[in-house]
């Protein structure tokens, strides 16, 4: 540690020169507080410096990225940034952010646990996909079956609702009641031993991080970006205020607009039949969302426009792109950067205006070598707080309930 603190100490006073970047461009800045950061200027803080350069290939945008800058600097601006003592210290903090069950679990200990074996049976119509079901091995010992069959769990000691308002009262010897709400306007029964919603002071937090419920899709991801069409925009649900800011940001970008709003494809289904290599090959008809991943990777930007801003509701729209090895431009949660890596996104909120933004875009998309900053997180292994929203996501939703239920006692907890 003493070690590696010495290093960036010997960096920030410029003892070590690191790979030097033009800059004559401002735009704005990826979310760097740290004032450290300035010592280690990067492609992004000079878009549209370098010579004009529509590329199409996402691997040589990549090598053009590590001679220029690389992940020495990247890493280094980053732990500047965040006042943290070592260019590892990214790496370490996501680390340290073990899995919670959310704000119920805060403090607690395996000693508090009070059953080793938990059962949760899934009542009713949820979006929670079947694949979930099964048997868990959990922290501190506990084991956890999950299922939406009585089957399974005969004996549950927690009942999960989310189409249907669970009983309005439990005695002692019954089953927890769990209740689940992952809309925009999360909001609580008044009846359920358990929450669980999208914001950390629920009892359970999940983020739409995981990969649980989309596991059959095509996630063939294309090295091949278009430089005729920048941006991919998908949207079925034509909402009158979501289409207007889409309508007008896309008319000044060129795009290609898939789903049945601001369609100019020529049909809602033509993924496919631009995209042939992302067939899923599988013997029933095809859903457009089995293609979403591999159709917007050919791009070099997805747009993402929540249906609501609220903080904390950060939904598949941006993960979906985070996936697919293109660059989100997000319009939502104010806090959005709680959940995603560090410069991995075009946060719409930090531009004055529209034209602002789609002058950014272009510029970026003819900038391979900024371009390609913006998917060093995943290439040098600073993800930040994604590696906490993966951790908090739906693929680990039956370990942390199971586990809060050990803690309450399951259905030894006092009646309510």
């Amino acid at each position: 540690m003493l070690a590696s603190a010495a290093i960036l100490l010997l960096l920030l006073s410029g003892y070590f020169e690191l790979p030097s970047i033009s800059s004559s461009l401002s735009t704005p800045a990826p979310l760097l507080p740290g004032a450290g950061a300035t010592r280690f200027p990067t492609a992004l803080d000079s878009v549209g410096s370098r010579d004009r350069d529509p590329f199409t290939s996402l691997l040589e945008a990549f090598n053009t990225w590590d001679v220029a800058v690389g992940c020495p600097r990247i890493r280094a601006k980053l732990a500047a940034a965040e006042g943290l003592p070592s260019a590892n210290a990214t790496a370490q903090a996501s680390a340290s952010a073990a899995i919670t069950g959310g704000a119920a679990w805060r403090g607690a200990r395996c000693e508090d646990l009070a059953t080793r074996h938990v059962g949760v049976l899934v009542k009713g119509w949820t979006w929670i996909p079947d694949a979930l079901d099964g048997v868990y091995t959990c922290r501190c010992g506990v084991s956890c079956i999950w299922s939406k069959s009585a089957a399974a769990v005969d004996r549950p000691d927690a009942l999960l609702f989310e189409g249907a308002t669970p009983p309005s009262q439990r005695l002692k010897g019954l089953p927890l009641r769990v209740y689940l709400d992952l809309e925009a306007s999360r909001k609580p029964t008044g009846f359920e031993d358990i929450f669980i919603g999208y914001h950390a002071n629920d009892d359970v937090q999940i983020t739409y991080a995981g990969k649980s419920f989309h596991t059959s899709r095509s996630y063939h991801i294309s090295t091949e970006k278009r430089s005729d069409a920048l941006i991919y925009w998908s949207s079925s649900r034509c909402l009158p205020h979501r289409d207007k800011l889409a309508k007008d940001f896309l008319s000044m970008v060129p795009h290609h607009s898939f789903g049945r709003c601001l369609n100019n494809v020529g049909g809602p289904d033509m993924a496919l039949s631009m995209y042939p290599v992302c067939s899923t090959n599988g013997n029933r008809a095809p859903h457009w969302s089995d293609h979403l991943h591999c159709a917007m990777s050919h791009y070099k930007f997805v747009l993402a426009i929540e249906n609501t801003k609220t903080e904390s509701y950060v939904t598949e729209k941006l993960f979906y792109a985070l996936e697919a090895g293109s660059v989100p431009i997000y319009f939502g949660a104010p806090n959005v950067w709680d959940f995603v890596p560090p410069n991995s996104i075009i946060d719409a909120s930090k531009f004055s205006s529209l034209k602002e933004l789609a002058s950014y875009v272009k510029a970026l998309a003819n900038d391979p070598v900024a371009y390609a900053e913006y998917h060093a997180w995943r290439r040098c292994g600073v993800l930040g707080n994604f590696g906490r929203a993966r951790e908090m996501s739906l693929d680990t939703l039956p370990c942390r309930l199971c586990e809060l239920v050990s803690k309450r006692g399951g259905k030894s907890a006092d009646a309510l």
